[in-house]
Formats: structure tokens, C-alpha cells, sequence
């Protein structure tokens, strides 16, 4: 699938570290609980670790390009990737009409940070459980605003914009920051900066908005596509 990268010319434009913090270890047995009964064994899950190991993989690998201290981190990052796509597919296969849409949600970030990771097959398993997971629920603003990130970052803004404009009337306000991105992928820059002047009032304290706003009164973001 195409990316879209977003190159900024001013070479000191953001702040960003030039490396990530370290990814940590994790043991994917942990998800599962096992507990003995009276009428057999009890299967659970600990979604305190899921989350901490999917919010660790988002810190690192939620847009592109994935960014790491080292190879090792990267390598360690894709095992757990591959491993929780797998277990989380597993539990999330199936046609049940009442299927936890948590677990899809959660099922469809893994396998689209999957797809940043360069891991086959990621982005269209991320389609098809983002797909089930909007038909599921589809005024909830969490799980339109990472479809819509989701299309427009496989280089289908277009498609993407519906959802984060109904993520963002939803109350979720980052959402404007990704509109704004979708419509400068289109050459729409005034409808990107009415965005990303949205977003910068709500998130005053985020330095690189006005930055990027500023580089695009200026003429200096061109867009890359980045076939992958």
C-alpha cells in the first residue's frame, strides 16, 4: 500500500528527539490469566499489560516512519507485533453480531502499526477488523478517528476525511490535526490550516503546530509518496 510522507524543508522545523525511547520487554503470555475452578479452568485477559504493550508499540510505531534507539528494539517491536496480531485475531475471528468491539479496536491498531512495521499482510487484516469494528459501533469517535488516520496514512485521505470529520464533531479534538493533514495530502491547504489553527487552539502548547501552520503559508511542505 502507498504512505504519504509529509516533508517539512525547513530542516529544524520540529523538535523531536532524533531517537525514540527505548521499547520495553514483554512477555505476550501475560495477556492471558488462567484461573483454576470448581468447574474447570477460567480463561481471562489482563488488558492493563495488552494496553501497556500496545501503547508502547503506538509510541513507536504509529505513524510513519517507526522510530527506535536501536535494530534490536525494531526487531523485539516486530515480534510483538506479529505475536499479538495473532493472538488478538484469533480471539476476534468468527461472524458473533455481539463480538467486544475493544477487542477489535484494539485488534485493528495492532496489525495497521503492523502495516508501519513493513509486516505482510497488516494493512489488509487492519481493513477488514476497522471495517467490522465502525459497523459495530459507528458513532464512536475513537474508532473513526484511527480508521480515518489509518486510510489517509495508506494514502486514501480522501476516504479518511468522513471519518475524522465524524471523530472530530464526536468531541474527539485531535482529530483535527489529522483533518488537517488529510486535506494538505489533497493540495486543499486553506481547509488544512482552518484545521490546524482549530487544533492549535485547543492545543496551545504544542509547538510544532505552529510551525507546520507557518511552513504552509510559506510554501515549504510537499508531499512524498512512499510506496510500501
Amino acid at each position: 500500500m502507498t504512505r504519504l510522507l509529509l516533508l517539512v524543508l525547513a530542516a529544524t522545523l520540529f523538535s523531536a528527539p532524533a531517537v525514540a525511547a527505548p521499547y520495553g520487554n514483554y512477555d505476550i503470555k501475560r495477556i492471558m490469566i488462567v484461573r483454576d475452578t470448581p468447574s474447570g479452568k477460567s480463561y481471562g485477559l489482563d488488558a492493563k499489560y495488552l494496553d501497556e504493550m500496545i501503547g508502547d508499540l503506538s509510541d513507536h510505531a504509529e505513524n510513519y516512519p517507526p522510530k527506535f534507539d536501536s535494530p534490536e528494539d525494531r526487531k523485539r517491536a516486530e515480534a510483538d507485533a506479529k505475536q499479538l496480531a495473532g493472538f488478538l485475531d484469533a480471539i476476534t475471528s468468527g461472524s458473533d453480531p455481539n463480538q467486544n468491539p475493544q477487542l477489535l479496536i484494539r485488534a485493528a491498531l495492532v496489525n495497521s502499526m503492523g502495516h508501519i512495521l513493513d509486516i505482510k499482510g497488516s494493512a489488509e487484516r487492519a481493513e477488514v477488523l476497522f471495517r467490522r469494528t465502525v459497523a459495530l459501533v459507528p458513532a464512536n469517535p475513537h474508532v473513526n478517528f484511527h480508521y480515518g488516520v489509518f486510510l489517509a496514512g495508506t494514502g486514501r485521505a480522501k476516504d479518511g476525511i468522513p471519518f475524522l470529520e465524524k471523530a472530530l464533531s464526536g468531541g474527539y479534538d485531535k482529530a483535527a490535526f489529522s483533518l488537517g493533514m488529510a486535506y494538505l495530502t489533497q493540495g486543499e491547504n486553506e481547509k488544512a490550516l482552518q484545521y490546524l489553527e482549530a487544533y492549535r487552539k485547543k492545543f496551545p502548547n504544542d509547538p510544532n503546530t505552529a510551525k507546520l501552520i507557518e511552513a504552509i503559508r510559506s510554501g515549504n511542505v510537499t508531499v512524498k509518496r512512499n510506496d510500501g
